[in-house]
């Protein structure tokens, strides 16, 4: 088994462009149903980034934070790079992600509306619609990846 140290001292397999096989955009994954979620939770986030630093600055580091996490996890899954770190319960991380990001913007939501600014306003909205996004998000890899897990367990 190579180590990592092995691997950086061996010689390139084909040139430069071998190296960045492995971060090759699977197409497949963005139209499919969770590549569409992270992309709209993407867009949402980021919309929401734009409405906080517009009204009320304090709250834009929770929606700047949750767009990097989020694109994050759009980078991995999408270039399929998640399955180098095995050691790592992707579905279980993505599941707390969702979770944790929903009751955040649920709390940010409510409490930038209280201001009446205009943008604070369009953040509560584009917050409650985020929020159903990532509720979906969760009960999806719940029912998909987690469920069907803690059955098999039990027989």
């Amino acid at each position: 088994m190579l180590s990592a140290w092995n691997r950086r001292d061996r010689p390139p397999e084909d040139g430069a462009a071998a190296g960045l096989q492995g971060f090759t955009v699977d197409k497949t994954f963005l139209s499919s149903l969770k590549g569409i979620l992270l992309e709209t939770e993407l867009a949402l986030t980021f919309i929401i980034f734009v409405c906080f630093t517009a009204s009320i600055s304090a709250y834009m580091a929770a929606a700047l934070l949750e767009f990097f996490i989020t694109l994050a996890f759009l980078f991995l899954y999408a270039t399929q790079y998640y399955q180098r770190f095995d050691r790592l319960n992707w579905p279980c991380l993505d599941f707390l992600r969702c979770v944790s990001a929903s009751i955040i913007f649920l709390v940010v939501s409510f409490v930038a509306v209280t201001s009446r600014h205009g943008a604070a306003i369009a953040a509560f909205v584009f917050g409650i619609i985020l929020v159903s996004v990532f509720a979906y998000d969760a009960f999806k890899i719940y029912r998909t990846e987690m469920a069907p897990r803690a059955t098999q367990g039990d027989q």
